[in-house]
Formats: structure tokens, C-alpha cells, sequence
């Protein structure tokens, strides 16, 4: 079994089903890794993981390299964007691997196993976009012990790691700032 076929694996059973998603995640985590001179076999406790979409992908990308939200060395920014950012705390090196859509058409035009099949097997540069890039990581980003904690002199709920918002010298919560993305009933 190859290094693809096993991570691909770990990646089915984790997010449930196959799809296009889970084998270019897979694809690009094994190119990311890869680039930074990284086992994807292995886990790698100094790899932070900035993924740029909230779909199949991500299952993929979490499921191979460990990463999480709860473990903080998973960071969402919402762009909507196929890609992810892999950064080496250990040597401060970080790469960027997007899906390239270049070749879009012609696999949408396949039928699915077909497709699925092309996107394991083509060459990255048929389907990945891979560049060399910087992130500064503040330090309340970073893994570990929260390091800033407060209460929001409103709904007096903790707040961590430095996301408080200071009005009139007051830290309040982003919720409670800017409006909540839930109505409470």
C-alpha cells in the first residue's frame, strides 16, 4: 500500500465517504508535508495548519496531520478557498497549497469514479498550486496555555487569548461588541 493509499484511507473513514474533496485534501496535505520536509506518516507536534475552506478538504487535511481546533495547530480563515497553509514552527517554514483549477473543466466532464481517480493519480502541477510563503503567528495563536484570559464586562464571559475588545477602556467580548452570530430566545 502506498504512503497515498494508506493517508487517503485515514482520510475516507474520518470524514465518511469518498469524494472529490477528500482525495485533493489528501493530495494536498501529502504536497504540503512534503515541501516542508515532513513524514505525513508521522505526527509532528510543531505543524500549525491555516485551512482557507470549510469542506471536504479540511477533513482530510485534519485527519492526516492531526491538527486540530481543540488543539489549537488548526486555524480556519474563512476565504472560501480550496487551500491550505502548512507552518514548521521548528524551522519557520511555511508553504501554501491551493487546488489549481486549470484543468477543472476536463474533470468535471469525467464520470466521478473516472474523475476521482485522475485527481489521485495526476501530477501536482496538474492539480495543485504550491508556493513558498510567510505567516507571522502572533503569540496568543500560538498552541499551549491560553496566555491572556479576561472576563467581558458585559455578558461576563471568559474571553482567551487576546480577542477582547477594549471600548472605553472596558474589555467586552466580540459577541457582545459587534453583535453575536446567534439570537438569543
Amino acid at each position: 500500500m502506498s504512503d497515498y493509499d494508506s493517508l487517503f484511507a485515514k482520510a475516507r473513514e474520518f470524514h465518511g465517504h469518498v469524494c472529490a474533496g477528500i482525495v485533493l485534501g489528501t493530495r494536498l496535505t501529502i504536497a504540503g508535508l512534503r515541501e516542508l520536509g515532513l513524514n505525513p506518516l508521522e505526527h509532528h507536534r510543531d505543524l500549525i495548519v491555516y485551512m482557507e475552506i470549510d469542506r471536504c478538504g479540511a477533513d482530510a487535511v485534519q485527519a492526516i496531520t492531526g491538527c486540530s481546533l481543540g488543539h489549537r495547530s488548526l486555524k480556519f480563515r474563512d476565504y472560501g478557498r480550496f487551500a491550505a497553509t502548512f507552518v514548521d514552527l521548528k524551522s519557520g517554514r511555511a508553504v501554501r497549497v491551493a487546488v489549481d483549477e486549470k484543468n477543472r473543466a476536463k474533470h468535471d466532464q469525467m464520470d466521478p469514479k473516472e474523475m476521482l481517480q485522475a485527481l489521485a493519480t495526476a501530477p501536482d502541477e496538474e492539480i495543485l498550486k504550491i508556493q513558498r510563503v510567510s505567516v507571522e503567528i502572533p503569540e496568543n495563536d500560538i498552541p499551549g496555555m491560553p496566555k491572556h484570559k479576561t472576563l467581558c464586562t458585559q455578558c461576563g464571559e471568559r474571553i482567551m487569548d487576546g480577542r477582547e475588545i477594549m471600548r472605553d477602556g472596558k474589555a467586552i467580548c466580540k459577541a457582545c461588541a459587534d453583535g453575536a452570530y446567534y439570537l438569543v430566545l
